[in-house]
């Protein structure tokens, strides 16, 4: 599941975005992750997500994975958030390491096509 967030989008507009992507947060639940983006320390803080907390696992040139620290699923919840020149892109996924990648994967076209688009 991805969630598109621009960052010049009002929080009404991003509520219908998670919505049609069936996402259940409030524009509240994103204020606190947005303002963890722009503090830009990644390595140091956990961030939220709705109800669920996330610590950052790796770090790259434009995304970082983290993983749920709070889930109550066995094979645990993740996500993968990669920053283009216009959006924020973010990818929830449950599982491991293979839906870590198919995760990426969809996230990595996703933002190709929005490029292509010039968006």
């Amino acid at each position: 599941m991805t969630l598109l967030i621009d960052e010049k989008t009002s929080y009404d507009q991003t509520m219908l975005q998670a919505e049609q992507q069936g996402i259940k947060v409030r524009p509240v639940e994103l204020s606190p992750f947005l303002h963890f983006i722009k503090q830009e320390n990644l390595q140091k803080e956990c961030f939220f997500i709705g109800p669920n907390q996330y610590v950052v696992t790796s770090i790259h040139a434009n995304w970082f994975c983290a993983r749920c620290v709070n889930t109550s699923k066995p094979a645990g919840e993740g996500a993968i958030v990669m920053k283009t020149a216009a959006f924020l892109l973010v990818s929830l996924y449950e599982g491991s390491i293979g839906s870590a990648s198919r995760a990426m994967v969809t996230v990595d076209q996703f933002a190709s096509q929005l490029g292509r688009k010039n968006l």
